[in-house]
């Protein structure tokens, strides 16, 4: 029996078949939900107030789709760890439908964890509570930081356990999403379709994602480029809150420039520009000062699949595909730029400012590195320093000299931006509202997921999550959940997938 309607508007299922393979989730035995967000259902305008907790496990978990869903599992190939497969696709996902939210923009609704597709190979389909809690987290963490991301709308308990290294018990997610398009969707289709195939892709996520090229000449190597400007700015915001992906592949590269899949990811704590938790990159391929690179590398895969559409000479596409490559570097860095002066608390620019704010913010992380300072209180006791209260930030240096010639500069440089001028009131306040107090801590992420799962306690969980919130206010009641881990266990802290 269908659950309540959903104002579905399904464009993927509709205008792309054969993208895709229709598949229905499988059937749970004891729905219960563990998690709902209502204030992002009423964003997406779902009519879902009367609805009980019954109601919704029944319809987040595929027992009771809502009416006019129409689950299909989305074709992509993709680079994992630099190797490429040509068939992925949704294993243990379900695009289940499409709704315009209350500001205009069209948002998928997806199911993951919802059993077996066409695309499983010898996956089991299933997904497991901590995992999915996982992603509520640290997906409602990056929202709260102002960072764009894939959101969850709800967790649903199965009843029934899923077999990994032991028995867990199983979940479903359901996740928003400005849409589910990769990299890898491009290069599947480029792998197994034809270029017209391709192109219907290609003027489809033009016409979603970057309406303003639909109707211009080299509209292709202009959606290239609007691209890699998205993920050049996604990923500066990412350096700027130490987050770490993990898992780079190229499926994991969303064309709408939000993060997406939250499976090995973590937050630095003791800034370390090669940190490295995922326990599967064994190399540092995906390490956080690699990640500007990677995008790059991705962003090329990407304009692979994009030749034969930008321009009918492949010598001449591969030019002008390349000048945006060779591009990207440079607007990755006028982002990271424009993050680090109002991290450092600078208004403006100075003349011939670029080179020496980029030296500035370098010696300040270099001296982060060598202290093995925790990346965010060290920016957010900068705010301290700024409000004329230097104790907190000379605490976590421990007297190194450093420091002092450091301060030296900044403040040299601030007076330089107000010199002429009456200084800029409330530098502090602006700093800190862009240097967080609060990030998911990867121990508190831990304490909350093991008591979720191994104990069925949402408490520790629910905690964290209301902390996560206002990640930028200084709340003494939440100060537990701003401290650093022990070193002990960020020494030894690994992530994992959880497929």
């Amino acid at each position: 029996m269908p659950g309540p309607a959903i104002p579905f508007d399904n464009t993927y299922a509709r205008d792309l078949a054969g993208f895709y393979e229709p598949c229905q989730p499988a059937t749970v035995p004891a729905p219960d939900l563990l998690f709902f967000n209502r204030g992002l259902a009423e964003e997406l305008r779902l009519g879902l107030g009367a609805c009980d907790a019954d109601a919704l496990a029944a319809m987040f978990s595929g027992n009771a789709l809502p009416e006019g869903a129409q689950p299909i599992a989305q074709a992509y190939a993709g680079h994992q760890f630099g190797q490429f497969n040509p068939q992925l696709g949704d294993g243990r996902a379900l695009l289940i439908g499409e709704v315009v939210d209350g500001q205009g923009r069209r948002r998928d609704i997806a199911l993951k964890g919802s059993g077996r597709t066409p695309f499983s190979r010898r996956g089991d389909g299933k997904a497991a509570v901590g995992p999915m809690l996982r992603e509520v987290l640290i997906g409602e963490a990056m929202h709260a930081l102002g960072i764009p991301t894939t959101r969850a709308l709800a967790v649903v308990a199965t009843g029934e356990p899923v077999r990994r290294e032991r028995s867990l018990p199983g979940a479903v997610l359901t996740r928003i999403a400005a849409s589910h398009l990769r990299v890898g969707t491009f290069q599947f289709f480029m792998a197994h379709g034809t270029p017209a195939m391709v192109r219907q892709l290609a003027d489809y996520a033009i016409a979603r994602h970057y309406p303003e090229l639909a109707a211009g000449e080299g509209r292709y190597l202009g959606f290239l480029r609007a691209v890699a400007e998205r993920q050049a700015a996604l990923i500066a915001q990412w350096m700027h809150v130490g987050f770490i992906h993990g898992v780079m592949n190229t499926d994991n590269m969303g064309i709408p420039g939000e993060t997406i899949d939250y499976g090995p990811c973590a937050f630095m704590e003791a800034y370390d520009p090669q940190a490295v938790f995922s326990s599967i990159d064994e190399w540092g391929r995906y390490a956080y000062e690699a990640q500007p690179s990677i995008a790059r590398w991705n962003l090329a895969r990407l304009a692979e699949a994009l030749l034969p559409l930008i321009a009918a000479n492949e010598g001449a596409a591969v030019e002008q595909a390349t000048e945006v490559l060779d591009g990207f570097p440079a607007r990755y860095h006028a982002h990271w730029l424009a993050g680090l002066r109002a991290k450092l608390g600078l208004a403006g620019q100075v003349a011939d400012g670029d080179d020496l704010d980029t030296a500035l913010g370098e010696s300040w992380l270099d001296l982060l590195h060598a202290q093995q300072v925790d990346f965010t209180l060290g920016w957010r006791r900068l705010a301290d320093a700024a409000a004329g209260d230097e104790a907190p930030l000379r605490a976590l240096f421990a007297g190194q000299p450093g420091l002092e010639r450091w301060l030296e500069r900044w403040r040299a440089r601030c007076a330089a931006e107000d010199a002429g001028a009456a200084a800029p009131a409330g530098r502090a306040g602006r700093m800190r509202r862009v240097n967080p107090w609060l990030i998911p801590r990867n121990h508190r992420v831990e304490e909350a997921l093991a008591s979720a799962s191994d104990d069925g306690d949402l408490g520790p969980f629910e905690r964290l999550l209301k902390a996560l919130q206002r990640p930028y206010d200084e709340d003494p009641a939440q100060a537990a959940y701003a401290e650093p881990a022990p070193r002990e266990f960020m020494s030894e802290f690994r992530t994992f997938c959880g497929t």
